[in-house]
C-alpha cells in the first residue's frame, strides 16, 4: 500500500515511523527540511516540497497513492492538500483539522463530496478520551463496543486487589466474570497464560460486560469517586474542549499562567468554570484554591515534565483522580511508574484514528493503548475466514495478540479455549505492536 504523509510534525512523523514498521510504501512531504531529518533506521521516503503544490504532488505520484493523510499544523493546508491529491487521483484522503464545526455530521459529507474522506481533530480526540476517564475514574482505559454491551477495561491493581498474588489458573470463577487479555508490568506486555501470577502494580486489561461491573470493582479493590469539583491547569485548546463538553452542575476551576489569555478564556468557557489567573505548580496558590477538595486535577499545559509534576504535586494532596497530557511518547512510562493516573496523548489517539483507514478487514474502531503498546480493534468474521475454522484453542493464534469477546447477534460472549467463532461474530482483537496485520489474514 502507497501512502503519502503530508506534514511531519509529531502526529505525521510517529504515523509513518509506526507504519514503516509494517512494511508499507511511505512518503513524508513536509515545507522543512528539518523535520524530516530523523533516523535514517525508518524506512520511510522523505520529500522537502510544498503539500499544496500540484508540482509536488505529481512528483511522488500522488495519482498511484492509495491513502493520502495531511496533518501539518494549519488546516487550511490540509484541506487544500486532500482536494487537490484527490483530484490528481489519491484512492482515500484523511486531513486534520482544528475547527469542530467541521466534524458535524452534514459539514462531513459536504467535504467527502469534495473529496475528503475523513476529518480528525486530535483536540477532540484527546478532550473524549479524558471526559471517558472522568466517567470511570477507578480505570485506567476504558472502551466500549456495541453500544457498550462488551467492554474493556485497562486497571492498575494494588495490594488489596483479591486477584493480587494469584496465578490465572486460580481464577476460574472470576473468569465467568472476566477474561484478562494483557498483563503490563514494569513496561513489559504480557500476553498471560494460566501459570502467569498477576503482582501488585500490575496494569490489567480484562474484557467484560456492563452487569459484571460492580462485581468486579470489588474484586479489583476499586471503589466509586464522585467527581463534581475539576481543576483544570492550562488554557490549552483541549482544556477549552473539555469545560465545553463537561456537565454544566459541575464546578470547576482553570488555572492559566498567563494573563491576557485567561482574561480571553473567561470569555468564552461556560459559567460554571471560573478561570484563574495562576501557575498550577505553584503549591500556596494549590492550597489556597482548595485543592484538597478537588475530586479530580487535569494537567494540560504545552509542557509534558509539568504536566506530570503537577500530577504528583496533586495526589500528595490527596485528589482521587489525575489526568496528565504527556507528548513526549518517551516520558510515558515514567509518568506510569508515578502512578499520576490517566495519560492522554494527542499523537497516539491521533494515530490509531487514522491507522483504522489501512487496514483491510472489516475494523470499525481502532485504539492505540498508552501504556501497552498495542491495538485493539473490533473485527467482523467473515464467511470461510480461517477465525471461523476451529475451536479458539485449536487456531494456532500469532504471537502477540489475544481475543478478548465476541457478539453473535446481540448477545456479548467473552472468549475463552472452547469458544468457536462463527461468520457475522464482532471479536474484539487485542494486539501487541504490530501485530494487527496479521490478523487480517485470520478475518478475511
Amino acid at each position: 500500500m502507497k501512502i503519502i504523509i503530508a506534514g511531519a510534525g509529531e502526529v505525521g512523523t510517529h504515523l509513518a515511523k509506526l507504519l514503516s514498521e509494517e512494511n508499507q510504501d511511505i512518503i513524508l512531504i513536509d515545507s522543512n527540511e528539518e523535520n524530516l531529518s530523523f533516523s535514517s533506521s525508518f524506512e520511510i521516503m522523505t520529500k522537502v516540497g510544498n503539500p499544496t503544490s500540484i508540482r509536488d504532488l505529481k512528483s511522488i505520484q500522488v495519482k498511484d497513492t492509495d491513502i493520502f493523510i495531511a496533518v501539518t499544523p494549519e488546516e487550511s493546508t490540509n484541506l487544500t492538500a486532500c482536494l487537490l491529491a484527490h483530484t490528481l487521483g489519491a484512492h482515500k484522503t484523511i486531513a486534520r483539522v482544528s475547527n469542530t464545526e467541521y466534524l458535524l455530521p452534514i459539514n462531513l459529507d459536504f467535504f467527502a463530496q469534495l473529496g475528503v474522506d475523513s476529518l480528525i481533530c486530535p483536540e477532540v480526540l484527546a478532550s473524549d478520551e479524558i471526559l471517558s476517564s472522568l466517567r470511570t475514574p477507578w480505570s485506567r482505559q476504558w472502551w466500549e463496543i456495541a453500544n457498550g454491551q462488551l467492554i474493556l477495561i485497562g486497571i492498575k491493581l494494588r495490594s488489596n486487589a483479591s486477584i493480587v498474588n494469584k496465578h490465572l489458573y486460580e481464577l476460574s470463577s472470576e473468569n465467568k466474570l472476566f477474561h484478562i487479555v494483557a498483563i503490563q508490568r514494569r513496561g513489559t506486555t504480557i500476553i498471560p497464560r494460566g501459570s502467569d501470577q498477576i503482582l501488585p502494580e500490575d496494569l490489567v486489561y480484562l474484557t467484560t460486560t456492563k452487569e459484571n461491573l460492580q462485581e468486579i470493582k470489588s474484586i479489583m479493590g476499586k471503589s466509586d469517586i464522585d467527581i463534581n469539583k475539576i481543576t483544570i491547569m492550562g488554557g490549552s485548546p483541549i482544556a477549552l474542549q473539555v469545560c465545553k463538553s463537561l456537565p454544566h452542575n459541575l464546578h470547576i476551576k482553570l488555572l492559566e499562567v498567563n494573563r491576557e489569555k485567561s482574561y480571553k478564556i473567561a470569555e468564552i468557557v461556560p459559567d460554571n468554570v471560573l478561570v484563574i489567573n495562576g501557575d498550577g505548580r505553584d503549591t500556596d496558590l494549590l492550597i489556597q484554591e482548595n485543592i484538597k477538595n478537588c475530586d479530580a486535577f487535569i494537567a494540560l499545559t504545552g509542557n509534558s515534565e509539568t504536566n506530570i509534576l503537577a500530577c504528583v504535586s496533586a495526589k500528595g494532596f490527596g485528589v482521587p483522580k489525575t489526568i496528565a497530557e504527556v507528548e513526549n511518547i518517551d516520558y510515558i512510562q515514567m509518568a506510569d511508574n508515578l502512578n499520576i493516573g490517566n495519560i492522554i496523548n494527542k499523537k497516539l489517539i491521533a494515530s490509531s484514528h487514522i491507522y483504522q483507514f489501512l487496514l483491510d478487514a472489516d475494523v470499525s474502531t481502532v485504539k492505540c493503548l498508552t501504556f501497552a503498546n498495542a491495538d485493539v480493534a473490533e473485527l467482523v468474521a467473515r464467511p470461510d475466514s480461517r477465525i471461523t475454522k476451529r475451536q479458539v484453542k485449536d487456531l494456532r493464534l500469532p504471537e502477540g495478540l489475544t481475543l478478548g469477546g465476541l457478539i453473535r447477534d446481540g448477545k456479548v460472549q467473552i472468549i475463552n479455549g472452547d469458544t468457536h467463532i462463527q461468520a457475522g461474530d464482532h471479536v474484539l482483537v487485542f494486539c501487541l505492536d504490530t501485530a494487527m496485520r496479521k490478523v487480517e489474514v485470520l478475518f478475511n
